[in-house]
């Protein structure tokens, strides 16, 4: 455990405050007090929560950074736990992808546990917010994380369990999910790893088996309407002021989707000079980013 260098930086949001988040808002037994680390967004509904395993598979490990980054770089903000573990790689997945990610604490902010995710608690204060119900000095009693997963599963439109034994907190998380009516994904393991148990057991119970995003993606599309509403709209053409023509031709090929410099050459006919320069400049500009593999997409 380790107190927070800057003790007390936080804000509290009541149940009838405007900034409490709408998704948790309307779960039986809502917390009446948030305390928030960072800031929490409208756009943060559109969230999507990873959990699993703190003894964690590498392949585990993996899938977990991997979803959150394809998630996040689409705009739907990460909901988890930092917890050791699956937790600890889908906030750090979202925040490879320069997206919005939201940890639950079991304990008070100004305690942190595990106390080596210290620096991860402050990197997701800085691109998203720590939040808990707790009193910011309260310790992590064994106690608290049951009613912690209530809140992860409440702030999110559907919850992906990545690994799991028979009885986890993950699987505590993934049954509040289902009484509050959210949607249930689970990543189907190796049938002899103890951690596939649990998820393999609520695949057998009706949640959806992921292998991709594009599952998880599907189930929730009439949900996601922030997401279909930007993937209507990428074919039209989007006009941004204070653009050369170039720039625009540029900007107005890009989406939430990255797409490779060649996909983009072929979009707009430039040459890989022309372009590269134009790229440069929108992302000078903060309107796209670049992601691994010499991809882009919109901010």
């Amino acid at each position: 455990m380790k107190v927070l260098t800057r003790k007390d930086n936080f804000i509290t949001l009541s149940l009838s405050d405007q900034g409490y988040p709408a998704n948790l808002k309307y779960i039986y037994d809502p917390p009446q007090t948030l305390y928030v680390q960072g800031k929490l967004f409208p756009q943060d509904n559109i969230a999507i929560a990873i959990v699993g395993s703190r003894r964690a598979t590498y392949y585990g490990l993996n899938n977990a950074e991997n979803l959150a980054f394809e998630l996040a770089a689409l705009g739907i903000t990460i909901v988890s736990g930092l917890a050791r573990g699956v937790d600890s790689a889908a906030h750090k997945g979202a925040l490879k992808a320069g997206g919005r990610t939201i940890a639950v604490l079991g304990s008070g902010l100004n305690v942190i546990y595990p106390a080596e995710n210290q620096e991860l608690a402050e990197e997701i204060a800085r691109h998203g917010a720590v939040i808990s119900e707790f009193t910011p000095d309260t310790g992590p009693q064994r106690y608290n994380f049951p009613r912690r997963n209530r809140i992860i599963s409440g702030l999110s439109l559907g919850i992906v369990v990545v690994e799991a034994a028979k009885k986890s907190g993950a699987l505590i998380t993934a049954y509040s999910a289902l009484d509050q009516g959210r949607e249930v994904f689970a990543l189907p393991g190796k049938v002899d790893s103890f951690t596939s148990r649990g998820t393999h057991d609520l695949i057998k119970q009706g949640a959806k088996l992921v292998d991709s995003t594009q599952d998880i993606l599907e189930e929730l599309e009439p949900l996601l309407a922030a997401y279909t509403k930007e993937h209507q709209d990428k074919e039209q053409p989007t006009i941004q002021p204070n653009l050369t023509e170039e720039e625009n031709s540029v900007y107005s090929c890009l989406s939430s989707e990255a797409l490779q410099v060649d996909e983009i050459m072929q979009k707009t006919n430039f040459s890989y000079g022309r372009l590269s320069t134009a790229l440069l400049k929108l992302e000078y500009k903060k309107l796209i980013k670049q992601l691994p593999g010499k991809t882009f997409m919109r901010l």
